[in-house]
């Protein structure tokens, strides 16, 4: 795996690439980083051109103080790959929030994005009632709240972000220490905190601007919808969302997984991104 920074003028991007052939692109979410692809990279290496990037904000990318909707972080995407990168044509891939971002850019780029992959995570704006379960992913609404979650978890990131690396995954282990503690280094740097709750708050413009686009459009490209079985995975929650969202969709629910899929499981995973992207 080889490290680079991109400046793309208002953010720049950390990302890692590896290996040879079609073009990969794997986005990562909260409170994670590229790091998360750690498992799937060399799989897929063997034969693709993998490219994995710190969204804005998060990792090792700088944190600008504006721009954390999803149709700009996912601007930020198209930037490094077909701007500098040179890449017209690529597979796409999404986890939490990489999976709304992956939407945004495959709606804007249609023509580019072959083939997209949504891992355990809804559309903002897909027509369904809420992303937030009805209130149950109670963490939705605490971020968006203006400073007081940065106020309370400055100091505290060890506590507040272990409870969700210890149960949303199908087991409480499903993360070691040692991964912990490489996302933990990244979140406790400057402007970490604020950058991330900031994907959050923007909730309501990603509404906004997916509604719309669902209005008048479909993604064309093949699509396949994967949620984790375990309490805090999705399900079929988000099969369901993409056919809202796209003309042809497959997938369902990967067994014994929580909502950290590229971490709990995988090598069901690789298997199921193999097998997709032919």
């Amino acid at each position: 795996m080889e490290h680079a920074f991109a400046d793309l003028g208002d953010v720049r991007l950390h990302y890692v690439t590896a290996g040879s052939g079609f073009p990969v692109v794997l986005l990562h979410g909260w409170p994670q980083s590229w790091h998360e692809w750690r498992h799937i990279i060399p799989g897929l290496s063997e034969r693709f051109r993998v490219i994995a990037p710190d969204l804005r904000g998060l990792g090792d990318s700088s944190r600008p103080a504006a721009g954390y909707d999803k149709k700009t972080i996912g601007n930020d995407i198209w930037r490094l790959v077909h701007d500098v990168l040179g890449i017209s044509e690529f597979y796409l891939v999404g986890h939490d929030w990489g999976g709304p971002t992956a939407y945004a850019v495959a709606a804007a780029h249609p023509d580019s994005v072959r083939k997209l992959a949504i891992l355990d995570v809804t559309i903002p704006g897909d027509g369904s009632p809420s992303i937030s379960q009805g209130g149950r992913r109670w963490h939705h609404a605490f971020h968006q709240t203006l400073d007081l979650p940065e106020a309370l978890v400055t100091g505290r990131e060890d506590i507040y972000f272990r409870w969700f690396y210890s149960n949303y995954g199908a087991r409480p282990d499903a993360l070691s220490e040692a991964d912990i503690a490489e996302y933990l280094r990244t979140y406790r740097q400057p402007g970490a905190l604020r950058a991330g709750f900031s994907y959050y708050r923007a909730i309501p413009q990603d509404i906004a601007d997916n509604a719309t686009t669902a209005a008048t459009f479909k993604l064309p490209m093949p699509v396949l919808a994967l949620g984790g079985d375990g309490s805090w995975g999705r399900g079929t929650e988000v099969v369901e969302s993409l056919r809202r969202l796209a003309v042809d969709v497959q997938g369902g629910v990967v067994e014994n997984c929580g909502h950290w899929m590229p971490e709990e499981q995988p090598a069901e995973l690789l298997r199921r991104l193999l097998a997709f992207f032919g």
